[in-house]
């Protein structure tokens, strides 16, 4: 991925036109698809990372019931996107899933010459008419939960956090997750920083370091590398999308998870009964779904008076009394 490309928001990608796209007209019936169908995965950084690394393992659970053959590539530069993306499109993928950001644009693109191929594209954009649909990591009710965890925790009423863009994928969460702290401490003030890459620890790292300086001793850590920093310095960190508490041992001490089975498991179904037209998977991330949950919380990390807060939220949640409020403007610090 080049630097001009990471630096760009998805908005800013399809400003030029991929977003008219969505204005077309749907296509005819499809035809259903016996069983395994083939899937593939485009992302343009490691599978490893938070985001590609939970639609990564929802495939290969769809793989290991049998539902699909699976296929994927990974560190896909941008200028490369459209040929891998095409390549899949030759070769008969009935679903390619494309991650984001600089890979959207020539999915559009293919999927407009492919319309006999589904497309599940990472975006903030509408879905493009008849064949791609989108999905993104509306994960806001966990994150939520763990801004409660956090609000309780810190001491200095000052929490770091280290984020990879200011784009609304990131923005939202960081937003739900300072509401949370918010709810329960409003003393709290907060540390914002973009390290403007999807995967750079040492950077994201270093920033950490420089806001437990400033007293921050609680770390939200959207980028891999903050939960290194807070361990080397004693503090504590709150994950996101994955669960990294068994590798930080007594430093992470909640994690909002993404569960993209939900997502994937209905694009996948909606292949194989030939249903699969574009649409928006958004919702299939929220908690009501199982899109999103919160990892286990330990009481020897948090107190149990706190757990029982945050169980009583999540209930609310689920049972639709509360809404976790979207919002996907850049956070600032205050503190």
């Amino acid at each position: 991925m080049t630097d001009r490309g990471r630096q760009l928001s998805r908005r800013t990608l399809l400003a030029a036109g991929g977003a008219a796209l969505a204005g077309l007209g749907c296509g005819g019936a499809r035809a259903a698809k016996a069983k395994p169908i083939a899937v593939a995965l485009v992302a343009s950084v490691p599978i490893e990372q938070q985001w590609i690394s939970r639609i990564h393992l929802a495939l290969k659970a769809a793989q290991a019931r049998g539902d699909i053959t699976y296929a994927y590539s990974e560190n896909v530069a941008n200028t490369d996107a459209e040929r891998v993306l095409r390549e899949y499109a030759e070769g008969r993928k009935d679903l390619i899933i494309g991650e984001a950001f600089g890979l959207e644009r020539p999915a559009r693109r293919i999927a407009a010459d492919y319309k006999s191929t589904a497309f599940l594209m990472g975006s903030s954009f509408p879905a493009q008419a008849p064949n791609l649909s989108v999905f993104d990591n509306y994960i806001q009710d966990a994150s939520y939960l763990t801004g409660i965890v956090a609000g309780k925790e810190t001491r200095t009423n000052i929490i770091g956090m280290v984020g990879g863009y200011a784009i609304p994928e990131v923005n939202r969460l960081m937003h739900a997750f300072m509401a949370g702290a918010r709810s329960v401490n409003p003393d709290v003030k907060f540390l914002v920083s973009f390290i403007n890459s999807w995967y750079d620890p040492p950077k994201a790292k270093e920033t950490a370091f420089a806001m437990i300086e400033r007293r921050a001793d609680v770390l939200y850590a959207e980028r891999f590398g903050v939960s290194d920093a807070a361990k080397e310095r004693g503090v504590k960190a709150i994950g996101n999308v994955i669960d990294t508490a068994a590798q930080y041992p007594g430093t992470v001490i909640a994690s909002a998870l993404w569960h993209m089975e939900p997502t994937i498991d209905r694009a996948v179904a909606k292949v194989i009964e030939g249903s699969f037209t574009a649409e928006d998977y958004g919702p299939w991330s929220h908690m009501a779904k199982g899109g999103c949950s919160l990892a286990p919380l330990d009481p020897k990390l948090v107190p149990q008076p706190v757990i029982d807060l945050v169980l009583a939220k999540e209930k609310e949640i689920r049972g639709g009394s509360f809404t976790v409020a979207v919002n996907d403007s850049e956070p600032k610090s205050s503190a």
